[in-house]
């Protein structure tokens, strides 16, 4: 084999940019180079091949079956490529950089460190907290801990770790507390429920997934932040919703109630990374917080 062989090498690296980020834009800042520079190299792979490789489709590209068959072959090479690279630049003592949401941490992650440190000794684990969705190539980070649901960005791998389960919580100090531990879930959907802006379809998706025929009208307190919104149930300032994991402590400490248990929806608890660089030490991590998530006590009308 010769080099004339091979398909232009920096116009093949700006093809699987392009693919793998779904925008030429994305794939540009990617390369720090600019959108003409990689539309240039992308038109003299098609010039080369003599066939195209993306299609318009509305404001988007798609790739054509050319684009798809070289896609699967260059994100295949590309992927060794930046294993090795990685595995070869890395240390293996460099912390390991994982994004999760800030309630994530502070609720669920920093009361485990400990645990982490004994059962994975090797792991030299840095917490970046996450106050935005990660961006598209979850840049800076190892790996993003994440409660969502598909489709994910073409650019991730995602291990599933655990189903989300979420419900109601109030604290025994709560006005209303006594009368609601009484009373069917459906009496929520009358009652002013704290809320969060970071997932305003929260009590939504709870009252599909408990079977209620309506949804809570939410009126009461909001708060920017799921953190925001689990202390201020913990103070007695109304009914929350919150997944079963991050009020687990809690509510085994009686700090806050679930009467009406917790139901499963159709997100996830996944481990997502952007490559599989430093595959041992991701497989170690998600291992280790399955098992977490698993053994979270279940406490409320399961």
């Amino acid at each position: 084999m010769t080099e004339r062989d091979l398909p232009p090498l920096n116009a093949l690296r700006a093809f699987e940019a392009t693919a793998r980020l779904q925008s030429v834009s994305r794939a540009a800042e990617a390369l720090h180079v600019t959108h003409g520079a990689v539309s240039r190299q992308i038109r003299q792979l098609e010039e080369a091949l003599g066939r195209p490789l993306f299609a318009r489709q509305g404001r988007g590209l798609v790739l054509t079956e050319a684009g798809e068959r070289l896609r699967e072959a260059a994100g295949g090479a590309f992927d060794g490529l930046r294993d090795a690279w990685a595995a070869l630049r890395q240390p293996s003592s460099a912390p390991f950089v994982l994004g999760c949401p800030a309630s994530v941490l502070a609720r669920w992650m920093i009361p485990r460190l400990d645990r982490l440190a004994h059962d994975l000794p090797g792991l030299t684990l840095h917490l970046s907290a996450q106050e935005a969705p990660p961006s598209p190539d979850l840049r800076g980070l190892d790996a993003a801990l994440l409660i969502g649901a598909p489709p994910w960005p073409a650019g991730w791998q995602v291990m599933p770790l655990a189903p989300e389960r979420i419900g109601p919580v109030m604290s025994p100090r709560y006005a209303g507390a006594t009368r609601l531990a009484r009373a069917p879930a459906a009496a929520l959907l009358d009652e002013p429920l704290l809320h969060t802006a970071s997932r305003p379809q929260a009590w939504s998706d709870w009252a599909r997934a408990a079977g209620l025929g309506a949804a809570p009208r939410a009126t009461g307190q909001g708060f920017e932040h799921l953190y925001y919104l689990l202390e201020a149930a913990l103070a007695g300032l109304g009914v929350a919703i919150a997944p079963q994991p991050l009020v687990a402590d809690d509510l085994a400490a009686g700090r806050l109630i679930a009467p009406w248990g917790f139901v499963t929806t159709e997100a996830q608890w996944v481990l997502a990374t952007p490559t599989r660089a430093n595959e041992e030490r991701t497989t170690a991590l998600a291992r280790w917080l399955a098992g977490e998530l698993r053994e979270a006590p279940v406490t409320g009308n399961d």
